[in-house]
């Protein structure tokens, strides 16, 4: 009787411990404190020529217990190619692996077109791989104990969809290498997405120690003396960071922005200056973050790191054909009229102003009228027909420049392709959730779309999609787009059938994060 009660009780006794010992490991996973570090290091390159606001590469550094990562952000159009070293990427991974002993690292560049790409030069400077590492170790080195918490903001005032849609069922990118479409064969717009993703990440005291935002859109307008800068990115890191104090430090993450612009890019009747836009951006930044409660209590911080392939498209000698012949066709179109530009304005500005009486003023046309005249009636005609076969010359050339642009980026993509010489190009990709903010990255430019269906089928509440990042594979469309041509479209290496590959990766990765 009394071994059964023993028994009995070392059976208890066992169990008890065990609840005690699950609630211990629940409480250290809930409370396990995470350190955060932010590191900068400015890389513009040094030249004396005109430097409105320098380049930047900045580091935020996340360390618990059990994982430790990187996110890094560059003033620069891509992570590949362009105005960064040849194998930047791969260099930078392998020093983050082998030397700094990183888990996992999301390195994103804005996609800033005034980086010098823009007008063919290179304002970065040489040793830019080694200032990213410099700013990664800075951030190591003033790792402190912090609290976090996930949220959104909202901004719809400076962005907007660039590829128009048109009559045809053909689309049109808004971009300054093409001339705009006639009004009267717009039909509508592309999806755009306004939500801002924002991470806050507070010291234990209460005072910022880091913003991360997400935000799609093409940086790419300038400034107004048309100098080296940041673009509105840099503007809205520079609000942000003004009214927090502290030291915090802001880091923008480039969304997916393969087909968003900034509004106004085309305007002529002003100085184009994306300062205003991106102090709007950040004071919706900060209109966000507020709302956000950062807490030590956030049990999931971890992230995965996967390479995945992705189709490759075999369509684009068939592209270029059809161009040709499309080409072909509205060369023939082209027909002789006796104007030239110097003779063309001002009688289209007479004609347009007074359709009725273009070639003087009423009363002579009423006196012709009275005594049987055809004088000015025929001349008219013959200066209308003239007008309208000068217009017409004017619209197959705005085609034919949109083409010719079309074919010389289709050849481009054509010999990466060659280059490639496979089926699938094999990219790397990260899921990072910290406490309830989760971001999954894109090497490339992926539509809006492709980031508002990851946002629409993920389980978290806050999930963003960073493009440009950790490689640069050019521009990912729809699926559905490919038949709508476009100026994206010709600029990709990619097979439609990429999207569904990816957002179903996406789609595991998510899970997996839960």
């Amino acid at each position: 009787m009394e071994s059964s009660i023993k028994r009995h009780k070392s059976v208890i006794v066992f169990f008890i411990s065990l609840i005690f010992v699950t609630l211990f490991l629940n409480l250290s996973v809930s409370a396990q404190t995470v350190l955060a570090g932010t590191g900068k290091y400015n890389i513009t390159k040094d030249i004396g020529e005109n430097i409105h606001d320098s380049l930047y590469v900045k580091a935020l550094v996340l360390k618990s217990n059990t994982v430790t990562m990187a996110i890094i952000t560059l003033d620069v159009v891509s992570i590949e190619d362009y105005t960064l070293p040849k194998n930047f990427y791969q260099e930078i991974k392998r020093k983050l692996k082998e030397e700094l002993h990183l888990d996992h690292f999301l390195i994103n560049a804005s996609h800033n077109h005034w980086d010098g790409f823009l007008i063919g030069k290179n304002f970065v400077a040489e040793d830019v791989g080694d200032r990213t590492i410099k700013a990664v170790e800075k951030a190591l080195k003033n790792l402190e104990p912090v609290k976090f918490g996930g949220g959104s903001g909202f901004e719809n005032r400076i962005s907007m969809n660039r590829r128009i849609k048109l009559k045809d069922e053909k689309v049109y990118t808004i971009r300054h290498a093409n001339p705009n479409m006639p009004d009267d064969e717009v039909v509508g717009l592309g999806k755009m997405d306004p939500e801002i993703g924002i991470l806050r990440i507070d010291r234990l005291d209460g005072t910022s120690k880091a913003v991360l935002y997400n935000f799609a859109c093409h940086p790419y307008s300038g400034v107004l003396d048309r100098g080296v800068t940041a673009e509105f990115p840099g503007f809205a890191s520079e609000t942000i960071e003004s009214v927090l104090g502290n030291n915090s430090m802001a880091f923008f993450l480039q969304g997916a922005a393969g087909d968003i612009t900034e509004i106004l890019y085309k305007n002529v009747d002003d100085a184009r200056d994306c300062e205003p836009f991106g102090r709007m951006l950040g004071f919706s930044v900060l209109k966000g973050f507020n709302k956000i409660k950062p807490s030590t209590n956030q049990k999931v911080f971890n992230a995965i790191s996967k390479t995945m392939d992705l189709p490759l498209r075999k369509d684009i000698s068939n592209r270029i054909k059809e161009l040709e012949r499309q080409e072909r066709k509205l060369l023939s179109s082209l027909r002789s009229t006796s104007l030239n530009m110097k003779s063309f304005i001002p009688l289209y500005i007479k004609y347009t102003l007074s359709p009725k009486y273009p070639s003087y003023y009423s009363y002579r046309y009423l006196q012709e009228d009275s005594l049987g005249i055809l004088g000015l009636k025929m001349h008219d005609k013959e200066n209308k027909r003239n007008i309208e076969k000068y217009l017409k010359n004017m619209r197959a050339m705005d085609k034919l420049s949109q083409i010719e642009e079309n074919i010389m980026f289709l050849k481009r993509r054509q010999n990466d392709l060659k280059k490639l010489n496979k089926e699938t190009i094999t990219v790397d990709i990260v899921g990072i959730r910290i406490g309830n903010f989760v971001v999954v990255t894109f090497p490339g430019e992926p539509f809006a779309e492709v980031g508002l269906n990851i946002k629409k089928n993920s389980p978290f509440e806050n999930t963003f999609v960073a493009g440009y990042s950790n490689g640069y594979i050019h521009y990912a469309p729809t699926a559905n787009s490919y038949k709508e041509w476009g100026y994206e479209v010709m600029n990709s290496i990619l097979a439609p059938e990429w999207q569904a590959k990816y957002e179903n990766e996406i789609s595991g990765i998510l899970e997996e994060l839960k």
